[in-house]
């Protein structure tokens, strides 16, 4: 008698968490349609054919992108605007942009065939990207390579079209997936996403988030395991891939998915309903969005304003800089959106490394601590007079503040005050409206010496806004994004706190508005010790807010209080991060609730 076949092994793969849930479901393996690309010369004789070969392609794929732009249509909220500014994004760059120049200059002056030269310009400009130090711009350099890859299928007249036909409940698995694909997925078929590649700040991160599809990207070895038909389950909360999962470990995760869903439903009865402390202290919770369809989650969460608008999108995946005009419309968009829920627009925080082929600037040999954000504006005054110039125009239809991101002196924001006052009186010449009065100008505290100079930056300035990550990363000297030292992140670090303690103060002194915008914000461990601390103003990722406003309504304000001084007298992070934590477990309020919906 035959031997029956041995069952699947259990494997257990980790990556990064980037959209909670969990997903149980059957693998559909999604492999690459990377095609292998043979260079060939070509004679000069048929140059000018080659080139009109490259252009037909080019043409062909600005109609493929206009299909996927009409089927985004029928998307809701973020993720049709996600997936609409990447396909702008490639018809620009389908557009005489740097790819199709560059492709034709490489036919002409190397006299290769088109394939070849769009595989060594895409991978020119990817590597452009993937070197840059801001982790979204750097995930752009997939975007590159997917439209690549769409050119070349193109020249060599291989379509491809996947997930067409897909099983109820697929899990895919991939090495990759282009966020066009995953904004096209089908949320009642799909259950999940888990991909080799890929980080919290791609599209197809975000898109998953829009879509609410649990997903798991950056997981090593994941196509080496994969079979198509196994069963997996994704798990969204702690960042785990579970390839044939055993009968008590799938029972295990079926009972997480329930109480998951149960928990999330509970919390939805939260939207409406305000962020008080038990003892009647009022919170306010706003949320960090970085397109404009994201008003609508945002709102949906019970998003009290806009804490953080990042106005990099705008710049993003273009070789030019967009006017007045543009900016205005994407600003107005947001405001209107929110209706009447306070605005607060970051200017534009990139450094030079992240804009050279577009503005001309040289990032210096070390771009974090060079020529970027608020340096770059001042630098660049075209850049932010045109910039000031549309957030004034947007503040006729609702309430706004400018941030200006940064800032580590008085002279730079008097210097970008001076140029908002140049503005306007350029405006009022010209009868624009505005509000009136001016809408505040705030720093973002996220260096050490703004927080320690926070006296005199507070009386320079309408309000604070304490940027945490940054403000751990520069005070501690860790790049978390450096696997080395990832590990000693961490925002309890005393030195941390006692610069946002030194912030807070000094706005209490001068009577204006702090709020913390960092992940910490988002995270319900730390909200006793903000509050304690005396922030009153939280800003966050919109999928944040249920959680921590269950926190806020769980707190007793004046415990809070005590527990963050006895957390300042401490010298030891370990010792602080036991208070933090033994303080939650006592008080009750960091619950299962919170546990469920959070990372580990």
């Amino acid at each position: 008698m035959p031997h029956a076949a041995a069952p699947a092994r259990e494997i257990v793969l980790t990556g990064m968490a980037v959209s909670r849930g969990i997903a149980i479901g059957t693998v559909y393996r999604h492999d690459s349609d990377h095609v292998a690309v043979a260079e060939t010369r070509i004679p000069a004789s048929r140059l000018a054919a080659e080139k009109k070969r490259f252009a037909a392609a080019v043409e062909t794929a600005q109609g493929q992108v206009a299909q996927m732009r009409a089927k985004a249509e029928g998307l809701d909220g973020a993720a049709a605007e996600e997936l609409g500014y990447l396909l702008d994004a490639y018809q620009q760059m389908l557009h005489g942009s740097r790819l199709v120049r560059g492709v034709e200059g490489r036919i002409e002056s190397e006299r290769i065939n088109a394939e070849a030269a769009v595989q060594h310009e895409i991978d020119s400009i990817a590597h452009v990207f993937e070197a840059m130090e801001d982790s979204y711009l750097s995930g752009r350099a997939a975007d590159v390579r997917d439209l690549g890859r769409r050119l070349i299928r193109n020249l060599i007249g291989r379509d491809w079209k996947p997930f067409q036909t897909l099983p109820k409940n697929s899990v895919i698995l991939g090495e990759e997936l282009t966020p066009a694909d995953t904004a096209l997925l089908d949320p009642k078929v799909v259950a999940g996403i888990a991909t080799q590649l890929g980080g919290a700040e791609s599209h197809t991160a975000i898109m998953a988030r829009s879509l609410g599809l649990p997903a798991v990207l950056g997981v090593a070895e994941l196509m080496r395991h994969a079979r198509s038909g196994d069963v997996v389950v994704i798990d969204g909360r702690n960042g785990r891939v579970v390839l044939n999962p055993s009968d008590d470990l799938l029972d295990a995760y079926r009972k997480m998915r329930a109480d998951f869903l149960r928990t999330r439903r509970q919390l939805s009865r939260l939207k409406d309903l305000p962020a008080t402390t038990r003892d009647g202290q009022r919170v306010q919770l706003e949320a960090n969005i970085e397109l404009p369809g994201e008003v609508a989650s945002a709102l949906a969460a019970g998003a009290e304003g806009i804490g953080l608008l990042r106005s990099e999108f705008l710049f993003m995946n273009r070789d030019d800089v967009p006017d007045e005009d543009e900016q205005f419309a994407a600003y107005q968009a947001v405001i209107q959106g929110m209706g009447g829920r306070e605005v607060t627009i970051r200017t534009l925080d990139v450094g030079g490394d992240k804009l050279a082929h577009g503005l001309g600037v040289n990032p210096g040999p070390n771009p974090s601590l060079g020529l970027r954000a608020v340096r770059l504006s001042l630098a660049r005054p075209e850049l932010l007079e045109a910039q000031l110039a549309a957030i004034l125009r947007a503040s006729a239809f609702g309430r706004v503040r400018i941030l200006v991101p940064m800032v580590a002196t008085v002279e730079e924001i008097q210097a970008v005050r001076a140029t908002l006052e140049k503005v306007v009186r350029r405006l009022k010449r010209a009868g624009v409206a505005m509000a009136d009065p001016l809408p505040p100008l705030g720093v973002m505290i996220e260096v050490p010496g703004a927080a320690l100079g926070a006296d005199a930056l507070a009386f320079n300035s309408d309000f604070f806004s304490i940027g945490t990550n940054d403000l751990t990363q520069y005070t501690l000297a860790i790049d978390r994004a450096d696997e080395a030292v990832a590990s000693l992140y961490n925002p309890l670090h005393p030195a941390v706190l006692r610069l946002i303690q030194f912030t807070t103060e000094a706005a209490k002194r001068a009577r204006i508005p702090v709020a913390v915008c960092g992940e910490v914000a988002g995270d319900p461990r730390y909200t006793a010790l903000l509050l304690g601390l005396g922030i009153r103003d939280l800003s966050m990722s919109a999928t944040n807010i249920a959680v921590v406003k269950q926190r806020v309504r769980g707190l007793d304000l004046s415990a809070a209080s005590r527990m963050a001084r006895l957390v300042m007298e401490q010298s030891d992070a370990a010792r602080i991060a036991g208070l933090v934590d033994g303080f939650s477990s006592a008080d009750g309020a960091a619950d299962r609730a919170s546990a469920a919906l959070m990372p580990t």
